[in-house]
């Protein structure tokens, strides 16, 4: 009897060091199982840089490319949907230019008033659309986006621009259409700001703005290029003819203002007819500028619409090779969770018959 009770107690221990071992092994079995579930349920082989083992590295560093090419493609972005606005604008100032040319065509002395009021309207909206925005950045400041390139497009009527030409167009009588002309495009040409005696009607960062002030978008790793126009000088076109000031926006005020200080008087004056049709000249040529300044806009977005689609055919690459580094491969891991399951499953069966078993032995 007591040779059956030692018998007994000699293979406890033994019993339950298997038991231990048993349940040890379970766990690991569910650490696996928990982890092939997670992959299951996300796709990736890990949620942590670390979980990646020796591809982390090459994860992160297509992962960075990637965030940078998205952050281009942005830039891409803001930049078209500025440049569609300043489209907007830039066929709103042609329009404004080409009805105020038409109606010179038929001005008469009773009609002078009228077209004068209206000339005078159409300068205040110059004013006020070369200060559009696209969320807080002005589209005609250049690289000074952040202040209006017309300081004062409320007060353009009383500025010195505006009331010098009108005293240039008021000595037309005596002074002839060469000499009004030419005094008015002086006026209209000057950088010089009212504050130190000039008669710019654009902020100091314009008058002049220095070379390539355009503003720019990075477009990748050390490159950028340069978009949108300028309030006070020409981008991609070259003003020309006998009157203009080297701006289309400058030759577009100046008409303007010369137009909005005509009186029922100025048609009895000798040089009448000679200062419209040069007027009708100037707009002429600032109207074909305009255009060709909305051809430098159309391919500027062409080119950056194509480095666009390039920077998203490269992300799709990597992202392609960062699926191959990080994304599981789903058949394969069902198929181990499956097994995985059946391999617990049973672990748990073999531990519940040691139990029994080990419980047996002190019966």
């Amino acid at each position: 009897m007591s040779g059956a009770i030692s018998s007994n107690y000699a293979l406890a221990p033994s019993s339950y060091g298997m038991l231990g071992e048993l349940v040890q092994g379970a766990s690991t079995v569910q650490t696996q199982l928990d982890a092939l579930a997670q992959q299951a349920s996300t796709g990736n082989i890990s949620q942590t840089y670390s979980g990646l083992g020796a591809n982390a590295l090459t994860d992160l560093n297509l992962n960075t490319e990637i965030a940078q090419n998205n952050t281009y493609v942005a830039n891409i972005t803001s930049a078209n949907t500025t440049i569609g606005i300043t489209q907007t604008v830039m066929n709103q100032l042609s329009k404004i230019a080409s009805g105020i040319s038409s109606q010179l065509d038929n001005i008469t002395g009773t009609s002078i008033s009228t077209l004068a009021e209206q000339a005078q309207n159409d300068l205040q909206q110059v004013a006020n659309l070369l200060n559009t925005q696209n969320g807080t950045n002005y589209i005609f400041a250049g690289q000074d986006a952040s202040n209006p390139p017309v300081p004062n497009p409320g007060a353009i009527l009383s500025s010195p621009f505006f009331t010098q030409i009108q005293a240039a167009v008021a000595g037309l009588a005596t002074n002839g259409a060469a000499t009004t002309m030419a005094t008015s495009l002086s006026v209209a040409s000057s950088n010089t700001l009212p504050t130190a005696g000039g008669t710019s009607p654009f902020s100091a960062a314009l008058s002049p703005p220095p070379a390539n002030f355009q503003a720019t978008v990075e477009t990748g790793p050390g490159q950028s290029t340069s978009v949108g126009l300028l309030a006070s000088a020409n981008t991609y076109a070259t003003s020309s003819g006998p009157y203009t000031t080297g701006s289309y926006t400058r030759d577009l005020m100046n008409a303007l203002a010369m137009v909005g200080s005509l009186t029922p008087a100025s048609a009895s004056a000798a040089g009448f007819t000679g200062l419209i049709s040069d007027i009708q000249t100037s707009l002429t040529g600032a109207i074909s500028a305009m255009a060709n300044e909305e051809g430098g806009l159309g391919a500027t977005q062409d080119s950056l619409t194509a480095t666009s689609t390039t920077l998203g055919n490269v992300t799709t690459a990597l992202k392609t090779q960062v699926s191959s580094v990080q994304d599981v491969n789903m058949a394969q891991t069902l198929s181990n969770l499956t097994m995985v399951q059946t391999q617990l499953q049973a672990s748990y069966k073999l531990i519940a018959s040691v139990q029994s078993l080990s419980l047996a032995n002190y019966v």
